[in-house]
């Protein structure tokens, strides 16, 4: 391993040593597990999408140590102890975890269709403590979602939502309303398929509006101030780096790339350039560190990366390239991987829930 994800991952190394439990990666799980070495900063929190479930793994042991759902693809069973399709999950205060279980569509090999449609936060022990969407129930209603792909808790406490069937971003408050709502029918504000939403320290919502291949920073009334879309096919993630330019997960280019507020490309990194790479890997998720590595979630190429940008090169690794499955050293699908205490141009979430 290279030297520098130590920096990544000191804390978690301070547990490697007391681990007790080798966890089998593919074993199914009812809830969750609980293992040494949970909430640890360092570890990464991995939506592995088509095995529907979330992941903790320590990278310092490369074993799970926590897990959320049933880790079989197959499975159409959303409800209290089970997620469908997970495109996103977040580790909150107190251990608490918020996830957004998307569901699974058809076409999708070893899976089975299933609507998921919720958002839920679920303590250490898999029990969930709050809830937005009604499992297998699709609507735009109270209490309905079409397809959710990101939730990220807010300063105030309320959950902001990509509710991306419903072209729409939406904050909902601890008691389940709707307090605001951005997703215009028509004109140039109109979303196609958003993918992500991060709530700026200025008040401003930054978008990746996925189909409109672009990304946009709106103000809360819903004004346009700043957009970036030359040459992106399919932006699937954005956030704000502390700099003031922006990382852009560009999906369909299968790069990640960074933008200066002028627009102007510094930064590009290409996740189908190994020589087992799936060619169109349609990466999902990246995230600058406080170290300067860049965390991805590399889709279709099934695995979690963590790049050192200064050399190009992979200085960590969870999944094999290329190959889909829930064995050890396995993921099908990811599609957001987190560093645990790590929230470098995010949204970082209240210290209490």
């Amino acid at each position: 391993m290279d030297k520098k994800i130590t920096s990544i991952i000191s804390i978690a190394l301070l547990f490697a040593t007391i681990l007790a439990v080798v966890v089998p990666i593919g074993a199914a799980v009812r809830g969750a597990t609980n293992f040494s070495g949970f909430n640890q900063a360092g570890n990464l929190l991995i939506t592995d999408q088509f095995n529907n479930r979330v992941i903790e793994v320590n990278p310092a042991t490369n074993q799970i140590v926590w897990s959320f759902g049933s880790g079989n693809g197959l499975l159409c069973n959303p409800g209290p102890h089970a997620i469908i399709g997970s495109n996103d999950a977040e580790r909150l205060s107190g251990g608490l975890t918020l996830m957004v279980g998307t569901g699974i569509p058809a076409g999708q090999a070893n899976t089975t269709p299933c609507v998921d449609n919720r958002v839920i936060v679920v303590n250490h022990q898999g029990e969930i403590v709050w809830k937005y969407g009604s499992a297998g129930k699709t609507g735009s209603g109270p209490n309905r979602l079409n397809t959710p792909v990101l939730a990220i808790e807010t300063p105030n406490h309320d959950i902001m939502i990509v509710d991306q069937g419903n072209n729409r971003v939406i904050e909902v408050n601890q008691a389940g309303n709707i307090v605001w709502s951005y997703g215009p029918a028509t004109g140039p504000g109109a979303l196609n398929t958003p993918n992500s939403a991060e709530l700026l320290a200025n008040g401003h919502i930054l978008i990746a509006d996925e189909n409109n291949n672009r990304v946009i920073e709106i103000t809360r009334d819903g004004q346009i101030v700043w957009q970036f879309s030359d040459s992106i096919v399919a932006a699937a993630f954005a956030s704000r780096l502390p700099n003031g330019d922006t990382l852009i997960t560009d999906s369909g280019n299968a790069r990640i790339i960074e933008v200066t507020p002028a627009g102007s490309i510094i930064f590009a990194y290409f996740t189908n350039t190994d020589t087992n790479s799936n060619p169109s890997p349609l990466p999902t998720n990246a995230v600058k560190l406080a170290n300067g590595d860049i965390s991805i979630a590399d889709q279709f190429n099934h695995r979690a990366i963590i790049i050192d940008p200064s050399t190009g090169k992979v200085v960590y690794q969870y999944g094999q390239t290329n190959v889909p499955g829930s064995g050890p050293d396995q993921l099908y699908g990811p599609y957001t991987s987190y560093v645990i205490g790590d929230y470098t141009g995010q949204t970082p979430p209240p210290p209490t829930f």
